[in-house]
């Protein structure tokens, strides 16, 4: 990602009943509206992780919508989070498998 004025990227890791109930299709519908790069993907252990890339408040909004809980169909336990600087430049958030 370049280096612009107040691009950050963030990853998070949100456990809880996010797999199988839309959690990353909502993740990326809310990500795009805010115009976000990046993905969400499952993991192994039933948690998604989630790296958003922006403007930093629009990042700050997609964190916060994921501590709220996500989509309805979900159950969000916690969010844990961290600053990342990514190897590649995303140009678009994808879901990944």
């Amino acid at each position: 990602m370049n280096n612009e004025s107040g691009c950050i990227c963030v990853r998070c890791w949100v456990h809880g009943m996010v797999q199988g109930v839309g959690f990353r299709y909502s993740t990326q519908r809310e990500a795009l509206k805010l115009g976000l790069t990046g993905y969400a993907r499952n993991l192994d252990d039933g948690s998604v992780e989630v790296l958003a890339c922006g403007e930093a408040q629009q990042v700050d909004a997609l964190v916060a919508w994921l501590k709220a809980g996500g989509p309805r169909s979900a159950r969000v336990d916690r969010v844990l989070t961290e600053p990342h600087q990514p190897t590649k430049r995303w140009d678009k958030f994808d879901i990944r498998y």
